[in-house]
């Protein structure tokens, strides 16, 4: 059986490392917080490491799934990180939702030491992690996308190539885009039910199965109604992930306003104290105004 190594072993990661495990993978985990992973390695059956350069040394796949591309910059990039420490012929996947030009500039990085690189960042948060039923959207060349295809599998179900080095980052600014809209659509719609003095949870129901229903009023409205604000994803990661996306959208000539107007709603709540908090927790800043 190949070796994995797994890098990052936050709310997602440590879900989509078991995965693996539970499919005959054997997976050297690490995290900056040492303790953190050997505490859930009896959990999800990994074995932790105490560096970077122990857990890939001898990896035929490694993935990575960390915070910010500050992250992901030094996981691959440092004299400690991947590139430096991973054997030639290393298929490295990061699935940390980054910039398309760092994904770009990683992967020709990594044909510079023979290491292959995809980006594949995923959509479907805690549960879709939690269920192996993510959407996996990679960037990078097919073959090794093919090679890469049953580890996918491992972890989720809507699994595609996009193209090219970046693609798959790309694609997760689309998703993001849509989601942002979402999320402040059904919290929008929670808060004038409430003010209106419908039954929130009658109206979801009204609404659902017709043409207002999405993803989001399934999954995350009734975790918002329910007040359960812990973080199937983080705000302070939503708002870095719609700062990436307006960067992006602004070396193309194009503003997205309703990203911009989302952007500032989470910026607001996340002044008040809210970035630790999972996505859902929007309806908070509706109802402390």
């Amino acid at each position: 059986m190949k070796k994995v190594a797994w890098i990052g072993t936050g709310v997602m990661g440590r879900r989509q490392a078991g995965h693996l495990v539970r499919n005959g993978y054997p997976v050297k985990a690490y995290s900056r917080r040492p303790e953190q992973v050997r505490q859930l390695a009896a959990q999800y059956g990994f074995t932790p490491c105490g560096s970077i350069a122990e857990a890939v040394a001898d990896a035929d796949y490694i993935f990575v799934m960390v915070g910010y591309p500050r992250d992901v910059e030094e996981v691959f990039l440092s004299p400690q990180g991947i590139l430096a420490n991973a054997r030639p012929g290393a298929l490295a996947v990061d699935m940390t939702t980054s910039l398309p030009s760092l994904a770009e500039r990683l992967y020709q990085a990594g044909k510079e030491r023979g290491i292959r690189v995809l980006d594949a960042p995923v959509s479907g948060g805690d549960q879709g992690a939690e269920n192996a039923t993510l959407s996996i959207m990679v960037g990078g060349d097919a073959g090794d996308f093919e090679e890469a295809l049953p580890l996918f599998s491992c972890m989720g179900k809507n699994i595609q190539h996009m193209g090219p080095a970046g693609f798959g980052q790309h694609t997760k600014a689309a998703n993001q885009i849509a989601v942002a809209g979402a999320t402040a659509a059904y919290t929008e719609a929670i808060a004038y039910a409430e003010k209106a003095g419908l039954d929130p949870q009658k109206m979801l129901a009204a609404i659902g199965s017709g043409a207002a229903g999405s993803w989001q009023i399934d999954h995350m409205a009734p975790r918002a109604l329910a007040k359960d604000f812990a973080p199937g994803f983080f705000v302070k990661h939503f708002i870095k992930d719609m700062k990436i996306i307006e960067e992006e959208s602004g070396q193309r000539g194009l503003r997205l306003e309703m990203l911009e107007a989302v952007l500032a709603l989470y910026q607001e709540f996340a002044a008040q104290g809210g970035e630790n908090q999972g996505t859902q927790a929007l309806i908070q800043l509706y109802r402390n105004r």
